[in-house]
């Protein structure tokens, strides 16, 4: 297992478990970083006294650096920030927790020093996946799934030998609109959006789950991380959220991961692998389970996850302009200022307008990035 590690976004959801984690497990906290909570920042700084933190927003980061003048952390800002926190030498671990392509570069810059990449930035995969794995391929780097869904058929393949795999099949639960038209969801609130029926996420992958866009996302990471094909990928719906992914071997041996939706468990697993150690997580009681169900998704009420499918098999920067125009526009939603079902219109708009082309190198995929979200706010 890792002895420190670097938060990449430690006040999101997935941080905030990730130092509860760390802090279970005994590690050390060698740096933090965030957007601009620097409330919530601060008091994790004092707590877990990292070397180094950096806030990206310029002027949060020089109101941040005045408020831990009483301490000796160094405090960065910007990329260049989120670059130093990502290949200290005294981290051995990068929990790369931020949302978004902000995450690429310094998860390249870790993969550059031989870290431990916890990858739970599905982003860095989508808009540049081959880059990233073969990076980490010819570096020697571990890229370790956080992602319940990934860690689970990473779990499930421990010990096979290349080419015994037949087919993943990613579970989802269908999120809280499971089965409803889409004429009906036209004015689903944000608070309706993200009261997830069995997971406690962040609001973006709460509103992502709902659309499911996140398994869409989770489609294309999966291809990545597992070296496979679109058609080796079944997308199920299993609405209790038990099962968080299964395996099917070359002989028809069905393999599943299961127990309690909690994330904590995942990002444990990251940290301390191949090691297991005990935590503070729930146990399934299976006296207690009454069903476990099974369904395909239904394409026409779920519209996103079409989309991303459709990406996936076009590939070039279809799935970073896809991935980049739905996460504007779901925070568009989440402000009050767009609607609903115009999440999947403003992606789906954005591949249709910008989504042809090769991913040929770093610099195309950030400017396509970049050209995906104006077009939504200059068009949503």
């Amino acid at each position: 297992m890792v002895n420190a590690i670097s938060v990449l976004g430690s006040t999101g959801s997935i941080g905030r478990q990730t130092l509860a984690a760390a802090e279970h497990l005994g590690l050390r906290v060698a740096a933090l970083t965030a957007q601009k909570k620097t409330d919530l920042l601060e008091q994790q700084a004092r707590q877990f006294h990292p070397a180094f933190v950096a806030v990206y927003d310029e002027q949060a980061a020089k109101d941040f650096k005045t408020r831990m003048a009483d301490t000796d952390i160094r405090v960065g800002s910007g990329i260049e920030g989120l670059m130093e926190a990502a290949t200290l030498s005294e981290c051995d671990c990068v929990v790369t927790a931020v949302s978004g392509a902000i995450g690429l570069r310094p998860t390249l810059a870790a993969i550059d020093e031989r870290k431990r990449i916890a990858l739970a930035n599905k982003e860095t995969l989508v808009c540049a996946g081959e880059i990233v794995m073969r990076r980490a391929k010819e570096k020697g780097a571990e890229i370790v799934p956080v992602d319940s869904e990934h860690s689970a058929i990473f779990q499930c393949l421990m010990g096979r030998r290349p080419g015994e795999l037949k087919k993943i099949l990613l579970t989802g639960s269908g999120g809280p609109f499971r089965g409803k038209p889409r004429e009906e969801l036209e004015n689903v609130t944000p608070e309706q959006a993200v009261a997830h029926p069995n997971w406690s996420m962040g609001p973006k992958i709460s509103v992502d789950s709902a659309t499911m866009m996140n398994k869409g996302l989770e489609f294309i990471e999966a291809m990545h991380l597992f070296s496979v094909t679109p058609d080796d990928i079944t997308v199920v719906v299993h609405p209790q959220s038990v099962i968080h992914s299964m395996v099917e071997l070359i002989d028809g041996t069905v393999i599943a991961q299961l127990g309690v939706p909690d994330m904590g468990l995942p990002i444990q697993l990251a940290l301390t692998y191949p090691e297991r150690c005990p935590s503070l997580f729930g146990r399934l009681d299976f006296y207690t389970l009454r069903d476990l169900t099974f369904e395909a998704p239904d394409y026409e009420k779920t519209p996103c996850l079409k989309l991303a499918m459709d990406c996936a098999r076009k590939g070039g920067v279809a799935p970073c302009v896809m991935s980049a125009a739905n996460e504007v526009a779901v925070h568009l939603f989440l402000g009050h200022k767009l609607g609903y079902n115009r999440i999947y219109e403003a992606a789906a708009g954005a591949v249709e307008t910008l989504g042809s082309g090769a991913a040929s190198d770093l610099e195309t995929i950030l400017a396509a990035d970049e050209a995906a979200r104006a077009y939504v706010r200059e068009n949503y």
